[in-house]
């Protein structure tokens, strides 16, 4: 007889600040009260459970579990204190504690109770706002716009632009006329990359009479988003008049309301573009006024924005002097924060070009080190027969690293954490105040057994959990226990580099590869001398850190004798099928809208929506060079397609939905919206005959699921990918595309957040 749970009925309990608060903390201190248990009983931590050696893989601290995990504990937290106020007990704040978060009490008693948490000072992160999202009461709030509003504004605030749109797309079902919704909308799409479709939503408000700063300014970001864009010079031109105007229009309402914020922003953006376009005189009065706006806000404290513009209105004025100390001041301001002293980097770049001055005039004051790849040897293991690395190199190899950082300014790198040469470039590189990004091409413990410890007290692991714990991000770029193909590695190798490059065009700094090597092959596949020819094939000149010349240096050093007698490493398991790993691009895609299609659609479906894309698909394999999938299925309205790399994937995925939004379905008796929700992944999958289908050849494993995750959060029109396709497409050279960060975006089904990219085509 199966389970039938009878829980308490909490559907009325309202999610209060203390219960959202709390429930976090619970859900860490269950997780942990059940691993004490677990510990105390005799279990230890394994990849996999496994009653009869008493393994478990959430044997883990609470911050290492994996966030469907997480989800489980926080699940069973809220709904503890639901269940307690259900049965009419109070969850309170204790005596003394800050009360400055407590919501004021609502006006309007008919409004949904959640308008508390959401009008309060609380600050929320985007877990605790989409709980308050999916906890909602859909009738309560379809009464009123202010739930979705101040829901989504709170959203957009965290960074997180998909899930903001899904939440006003909702609200604006129930309220289509709501300017504010509207407007949140449109900058939504604006942040997320759809430019074009943000502009068409925020032009049809303005026709409305809607000519506030709000929307004014948002409407003319999208079209100096759009600008960047265009095919001709006559186009950019004409994006650009329209972004000035409205930029100056919305400046001139911050000037009536006396918004200094408003005044700053509009002001400058107005006085650049007008500079953009040649008029010279109306961008330095612009930049005149803006200046003061800016002083007054710096009466009440040190502020990057404030020194940043007016290092730009001296700079449109033409005092380079006086630009150079504002840039300066704001560059100390911000010298925690990259990307906004790339951002001001960029546009003063873009002001000297139109001024005919140097654009590296204002380097100096932005100092943006390059970006570093990293790649080198493991240290020696007491068993290794011909010592490469011994330890008795480390003190001379952890400065040579620490002099060539120094020398080159660095202060971003991207490496694995193997012992030995990784971990001293990553410690290096923390050290002097750097963010390290860590890949790891598999399981992290996993991988700790197998690259890092080397069986005695060296301390290795200690070191490689401190420097994971100092990481700005760690990625594990294959969901598996231990590899079981050298493509794992040379995926994970790609996907550093690629990665890399991405950070540096992003901040439009230098790429720079070093690496600690002998100048030998490797010991296996993605080593140190794969990775080293990979960078040199890319045109890349590798600094070397010359591991044989340093070992020659110690007495006896080539020569030494290992510790122990050698002995032969476990071959890694080959996998329990004839299927070949290969790293592959993987296109998913769904017809919005062919849910509501008669049957007789379907057949028009049939016949004109997935004819096009066969047509397409007959193109690509006729270009030169050809672009088309090497694989392709159907169901229904989805597609599955892949590609032998990210850079064909990529043109493939851009051709389609042009293709699809620039036909007009209505010719052929289906409706005007139809569309596609584009989504791409790359990663290693398994090649093979499908014994089902007999077809050949067939694709499957983790990474194909992982493309299938992303489609369904994808805006309609729109082409989305994941980090590793646009760190491929980086690495592969793709020229014709770019793919933009997004934010971190909640995935379908509770699979946690994942970084996503929108891809565009480049002009």
């Amino acid at each position: 007889m199966g389970y039938d749970p009878k829980p308490i009925d909490t559907t009325d309990v309202v999610l209060t600040p203390e219960i959202l608060t709390l429930t976090e903390r619970l859900a860490e201190s269950a997780h942990d009260t059940w691993a004490r248990k677990r510990l105390e009983d005799g279990w230890r931590y394994g990849s996999h459970r496994d009653d009869a050696k008493k393994e478990h893989p959430c044997l883990v601290p609470y911050e290492e579990l994996p966030d469907s995990e997480k989800e489980y504990d926080r699940r069973v937290a809220m709904e503890t204190l639901k269940a307690l106020v259900a049965l009419d007990y109070r969850i309170e704040r204790p005596k003394g504690s800050r009360v400055e978060d407590r919501p004021a009490p609502l006006p309007d008693a008919a409004a949904p109770p959640m308008l508390d948490i959401l009008r309060g000072r609380a600050t929320l992160d985007l877990r605790e706002l989409l709980a308050i999202w999916h906890a909602r009461d859909p009738q309560a709030w379809a009464r009123s716009p202010e739930p979705f509003a101040l829901l989504g504004e709170r959203i957009l605030r965290v960074g997180a632009p998909l899930p903001a749109h899904d939440v006003l797309a909702v609200g604006l079902t129930a309220h289509p006329a709501d300017v504010r919704l509207r407007q949140l909308q449109g900058l939504a799409l604006a942040r997320s990359g759809a430019a074009r479709k943000a502009n068409q939503m925020l032009q049809a408000l303005f026709a409305e009479g809607h000519a506030d700063s709000e929307t004014l300014g948002i409407l003319a970001r999208t079209f100096k988003d759009l600008s960047t864009g265009a095919a001709t010079p006559d186009e950019r031109r004409a994006l650009l008049c329209q972004a000035h105007a409205r930029y100056r229009d919305a400046y001139g309402l911050a000037v009536v309301r006396r918004d200094p914020d408003g005044a700053l922003y509009t002001g400058i953006n107005a006085a650049s573009t007008a500079l953009l376009l040649e008029d010279k005189d109306t961008a330095r009065q612009l930049a005149r006024e803006v200046r003061g706006w800016c002083r007054q806000r710096l009466t009440r404290s040190a502020d990057y924005w404030a020194e940043a513009t007016l290092g730009e209105a001296a700079l449109i004025l033409g005092d380079w002097a006086e630009a150079e100390q504002h840039y300066t001041r704001a560059a100390a301001l911000g010298r925690s924060n990259l990307g906004d002293l790339s951002t001001t980097r960029r546009q003063a770049r873009l002001l000297l070009r139109r001024l005919d001055r140097d654009p590296s005039q204002c380097d100096r004051c932005f100092r943006i080190g390059p970006v570093v790849v990293f790649a080198g040897h493991r240290i020696d293991s007491p068993i290794r027969p011909t010592p490469r690395f011994p330890p008795e190199l480390e003190p001379a190899v952890a400065r040579a690293l620490a002099e060539r950082l120094a020398a080159l300014g660095a202060g971003i790198g991207f490496a694995s954490a193997a012992s030995g040469a990784d971990l001293l470039f990553l410690e290096a590189l923390r050290a002097g105040g750097g963010d390290i990004h860590v890949v790891l091409p598999y399981d992290r413990e996993q991988f700790r057994k197998d690259q890092v410890d080397l069986g005695d007290a060296s301390g290795w692991g200690e070191r490689f959990e401190r420097i994971l714990a100092q990481s700005t991000e760690v990625v594990v770029t294959s969901e598996q226990s231990a590899p079981e193909a050298p493509t794992v590695f040379e995926y994970a190798n790609t996907f550093l580099y690629g990665w890399a490059k991405l950070r540096a065009e992003q901040l439009e700094t230098e790429l720079v590869p070093i690496a600690v090597w002998d100048g030998k092959p490797g010991d296996g596949p993605g080593g140190t001398a794969g990775a080293v020819a990979q960078w040199r094939a890319h045109g890349d000149r590798v600094e070397i850190i010359d591991l044989a010349k340093i070992l020659r240096a110690v007495p006896g050093g080539a020569t030494a004798v290992p510790r122990r007698a050698s002995a032969v490493s476990p071959a890694a398991p080959e996998p329990s099928t004839s299927a070949v790993q290969t790293v592959m691009a993987m296109l998913f895609a769904d017809a919005v809208g062919f849910s509501k299609l008669t049957e007789v659609q379907v057949l028009r479906f049939m016949e004109h929506f997935l004819g096009a894309i066969a047509g397409l698909v007959a193109a690509a394999a006729a270009a030169r060079p050809p672009f088309a999938p090497v694989a392709k299925n159907t169901w229904g309205d989805g597609l599955y397609f892949v590609f032998g790399s990210a850079r064909d994937a990529g043109r493939f995925a851009l051709e389609l939905c042009e293709r699809v939004d620039g036909t007009d379905w209505t010719a052929h008796g289906l409706p005007a919206n139809l569309s596609l929700r584009i989504a791409l992944h790359a990663g290693p999958v398994y090649a093979g005959r499908n014994p089902v289908t007999g077809q050949q050849p067939d694709y499957t494993g983790t990474h194909v699921s992982r493309a299938a995750r992303i489609e369904p959060i994808t805006p309609p029109g729109h082409v989305y990918a994941s980090q590793p396709f646009a760190a491929l497409a980086a690495a592969q050279g793709a020229a014709d595309f770019a793919c933009d960060y997004v934010g971190q975006t909640p995935l379908a089904k509770g699979y946690g957040t994942f970084p996503t990219y929108h891809v565009r085509r480049l002009r």
